[in-house]
């Protein structure tokens, strides 16, 4: 989206503070270990995993949007697609329970009907395993999405491009 919109739209600041965002969710990971079923409202991939999360962090981040440099819109839109994507990136993954996308109003588990993606072990796995988990990341999410943005920042580019000219100024 970054990439797409131009740093008009989502500065530096916003830039990293959406990416840390991205792993947001996963900060349910540490139930395990604080004995908290993997079906469990707190459990993984169940709030931190929901619309409603990705709405309440988005909205605390748009009152930061002038340290952000960037407006409370994009801060809301930037951070709620960042957190979001997480949960329906899940929901593709071939393993768990499914993903808590409607928490705290519903605990219902959801898996998308297509599952390509290889689901992450929690917890230290041997290096062939992380190896054969990256590049699965890298063909179906990374390399799609970078060609998204590709698109979307040639196609930014071509508007700027096209725009008239105020008088007297030059590009």
């Amino acid at each position: 989206m970054g990439l797409a919109a131009g740093r008009s739209a989502v500065s530096r600041r916003l830039l990293l503070v959406g990416t840390l965002c991205s792993s947001l969710p996963d900060v349910d990971a540490l139930g395990y270990w604080a004995g908290i079923p993997y079906s469990d409202l707190f459990g993984h991939r169940g709030l931190t995993h929901s619309i409603f999360f990705a709405g309440v962090v988005a909205g605390i981040a748009s009152l930061a949007a002038p340290v952000l440099a960037s407006t409370a819109k994009w801060t809301f839109g930037f951070v709620f697609v960042s957190i979001a994507s997480h949960g329906l990136l899940d929901t593709l993954t071939d393993g768990g329970l499914g993903i808590a996308l409607l928490s705290p109003f519903s605990n219902h588990r959801y898996f998308a009907p297509w599952r390509p993606i290889p689901v992450s072990p929690i917890g230290v796995s041997g290096p062939s395993r992380m190896l054969s988990l990256l590049a699965a990341e890298l063909m179906l999410i990374w390399l799609p999405l970078l060609a998204l943005a590709t698109v979307g920042y040639a196609w930014r580019r071509l508007r700027v491009a096209s725009a008239p000219r105020a008088a007297g100024k030059p590009r």
